[in-house]
C-alpha cells in the first residue's frame, strides 16, 4: 500500500512534505542512547520510503546520519526516488553555534549523509554548550550568521530553528537577513502552543511538531496529560473508524502543521501516514482542542540556568546534563 502525502509551501518558496519520519531513537533510563535499535530503524526507514515518505528528520545529535544518507542513497539506486524527491532535514548542535563551527558542522553532516546538499538545517536549540558542557554564551544570532552562509553557499537549500520561543523569533526577525523557513517545537494533544504557533505563523515560519504524540503513549506515573485510552479520543477514532494515533496527527495537520511522528513498526508507520482520507469536523476539533493542558513531555531542567533557554523553569535541585548530549 502507498500513501500520498501533501506538502506545504515553506516561505522560500519549496515544499517540504506535511508528514515526516522522525529518526530519534531516544534515551533509555541511564540517559544512554538506545543504540540496540539501529537495525529496526533502518528497516523501517526503508519501508517508510518505499510506502510514500518523502520527509526524513535527523540531527547530528541522534547519531543516525549515515544510515539515513545510506538508506535515501539506496532507495536512489533502487529507482524508488530521485534526490530531488526526498526532503531531509538535519541539525546543529550545541557545541557548533560559533559561524565557523556552523559551516565545519554542516560539511560534516553531508560527509556522513553522503549527499550533496541537505535541504533543511535547523539550530537544534537557542543555547550554545561546550563538549564540556559549559555554557558559552553565544549570542544564536551570531550562530544564525553561520546559517546564512552554508545557505549562501549552497551547502542546503533552507535554513530554519528549533525550540525558539516568541521573544527569541522576534529578536531574531529584527536582526535577520534570511527568515527561518521553520520552526520546530514540540506540539501534541496535551502542548498545542496556540500563541507560538499564531505567531509563526503570522511570520510565514511553518511549524514543525516534534514529539507528536507527546505522552499519550508513555507510561509515566503521575502525569496529567492526556492518554491513549481518554474517552473524548476513543470517540472520536471509532467516529472515524480511525486510531488514536491517527486522530492525532490529522489534528496537528489540520491545523497547518507538519509532524515527525517515529515508529520502527512497519505497520505503524504505514498507519502514521494514513490520515488524509479522512476530515475532523469542527466538533472534534472543538472536544481536542479542550485536552491541551500545558504539559511539555520534553523539558530538559539541567539546562534551564544556561543562558538562552527557551521554556519554563522549574522548582528544585536541578539535576546535571547528560553526557550523552554534550557531544557526539
Amino acid at each position: 500500500m502507498m500513501v500520498n502525502i501533501p506538502s506545504f509551501k515553506l516561505n522560500n518558496g519549496r515544499d517540504i512534505p506535511a508528514l515526516g519520519y522522525g529518526t530519534w531513537l531516544g534515551l533509555n533510563e541511564k540517559f544512554e542512547f538506545m543504540s540496540e535499535d539501529l537495525p529496526k530503524l533502518v528497516e523501517a526507514m526503508e519501508n517508510a520510503v518505499d510506502v510514500g515518505y518523502r520527509h526524513i528528520d535527523t540531527a547530528h545529535l541522534y547519531r543516525v546520519e549515515p544510515e539515513v544518507g545510506q538508506v535515501v542513497r539506496k532507495k536512489i539506486q533502487e529507482g524508488v526516488v530521485k534526490r530531488e524527491d526526498v526532503f531531509v532535514t538535519t541539525k546543529v548542535w550545541n557545541h557548533n553555534h560559533r559561524p565557523a563551527d556552523v559551516e565545519t558542522a554542516v560539511k560534516e553532516s553531508l560527509e556522513r549523509l553522503g549527499l550533496d546538499y541537505i535541504d533543511l538545517v535547523l539550530m537544534h536549540w537557542p543555547m550554545s554548550i561546550s563538549a564540556d558542557g559549559v555554557d558559552e554564551k553565544i549570542d544564536y544570532l551570531d550562530t544564525w550568521r553561520g546559517f546564512e552562509a552554508v545557505l549562501s553557499q549552497g551547502l542546503v537549500k533552507s535554513i530554519g530553528v528549533s525550540n525558539f520561543n516568541i521573544a527569541q523569533l522576534t529578536r531574531l526577525l529584527a536582526n535577520t537577513k534570511v527568515v527561518p523557513v521553520i520552526n520546530q517545537i514540540e506540539i501534541n494533544l496535551n502542548l498545542g502552543q496556540k500563541d507560538l504557533v499564531d505567531f509563526c505563523k503570522k511570520n510565514n515560519i511553518l511549524v514543525v511538531a516534534y514529539t507528536p504524540f507527546g505522552s499519550l503513549v508513555r507510561n509515566t506515573p503521575n502525569c496529567p496529560a492526556t492518554k491513549y485510552d481518554d474517552p473524548v479520543l476513543t470517540g472520536i477514532a471509532k467516529k472515524h473508524g480511525k486510531s488514536v494515533t491517527q486522530i492525532n496527527l490529522r489534528y496537528l495537520f489540520q491545523r497547518g502543521l507538519a509532524s515527525i511522528p517515529k515508529s520502527i513498526t512497519k505497520s505503524r508507520v504505514l498507519e502514521n501516514a494514513s490520515i488524509f482520507d479522512f476530515e475532523l469536523d469542527d466538533e472534534d476539533v472543538s472536544a481536542l482542542q479542550k485536552l491541551d493542558n500545558n504539559f511539555r513531555t520534553v523539558l530538559p531542567s539541567f539546562w534551564q540556568n544556561y543562558e538562552n533557554y527557551p521554556f519554563e523553569k522549574v522548582d528544585g535541585d536541578i539535576p546535571k546534563p547528560p553526557l550523552s548530549l554534550h557531544k557526539w
